[in-house]
């Protein structure tokens, strides 16, 4: 890495309160170091040059690891990995709070989350691009709020606030990703259900074949609550989903293996790569949003300052 930095408290202040939104987001400096945020392996970022690495600490704790700043098509991005670089978090453990905090407080407001998934139906083997509209949470144990009622370091305390998640997926982010598959002859499903189980488990066939009677249509461990946190900061948040295996009720044999996991996606990384900073590259300039995310609280005071 060509540096390391540190930034408290994720350069954003946690004593006052204030309104949300309406403001670039800046870094501890004063200057926006990222204008989107990609959360998902090293395998995005390893391989670019001039990457700076910065350590942040947030009101919620540490995130995942440290935010890894680089450049593409001229657009400034913070690559957040999700598990950690050497994946030691198991989906459960991840501190969701923080990972959205960092990201925002760096100047991101733009997030692009891709993971790999199981298919629930079985046009969706191994290898499809599904780019989801819509999600489900059967979590157990998460956090996944930022209004908790619950005091900031700071002092201050958050508000009881509700946010729409009706359509939980940025509509402009969701035309980029779809649009950059497209450019790379990788023709994805544009729409669907995710649902998101506890893990680390993979499910039991009765569960998937439940999942997928429900009419849904593919099943991640990560996809929530990454989605809510990132709409209560007013982040545009998208996904890609990667189909790496069919669930277990949605084929035959022994069920799904995290071997067979690995190998699927280490066989897409680097065209999934392509797709995803091609939706980088054609993701609005921070300044323009004018979707229903970039709105998400309406004017209601959080009870804290977002960063």
């Amino acid at each position: 890495m060509a540096n390391t930095e540190h930034v408290a408290n994720g350069a954003g202040p946690v004593g006052g309160t204030g309104t949300a939104g309406g403001t670039a987001g800046t870094g501890s400096a004063g200057t926006d170091l990222a204008e989107i945020g990609v959360i998902g392996g090293s395998g995005f970022y390893s391989f670019l040059d001039d990457v700076t690495e910065i350590q942040i600490d947030t009101p919620y704790g540490p995130p995942s690891d440290s935010l890894f700043l680089g450049e593409i098509a001229g657009r400034r991005v913070a690559f957040l990995p999700r598990h950690g670089r050497g994946h030691h978090l198991p989906p459960h453990r991840i501190n969701y709070r923080a990972n959205l905090w960092a990201l925002r407080s760096v100047g991101a407001r733009q997030v692009l989350g891709p993971c790999a998934v199981g298919g629930l139906r079985p046009e969706y083997g191994p290898g499809t691009l599904l780019v989801p509209d819509q999600l489900v949470d059967r979590t157990k144990s998460r956090t996944q709020t930022y209004f908790d009622g619950l005091p900031l370091p700071g002092g201050a305390v958050p508000n009881v606030v509700h946010v729409s998640l009706a359509d939980p997926y940025c509509p402009v982010g969701r035309e980029a990703a779809l649009d950059a598959a497209r450019g790379r002859d990788w023709e994805p499903v544009d729409g669907g259900a995710l649902v998101v189980i506890e893990g680390p488990r993979f499910s039991t066939r009765a569960e998937s074949l439940w999942h997928q009677a429900q009419g849904w249509s593919v099943v991640g461990m990560t996809g929530h609550p990454e989605a809510v946190l990132a709409r209560e900061l007013e982040l545009c948040y998208s996904t890609l989903t990667l189909v790496t295996d069919l669930d277990a009720g949605a084929e035959t044999g022994e069920g799904v293996s995290h071997e067979e996991v690995l190998r699927v996606f280490a066989a897409n990384v680097d065209r999934l790569r392509g797709v995803l900073f091609d939706a980088v590259a054609a993701l609005p300039p921070n300044g323009s949003r004018d979707c229903l995310c970039a709105k998400a609280l309406g004017g209601m005071d959080p009870g804290f300052e977002l960063p």
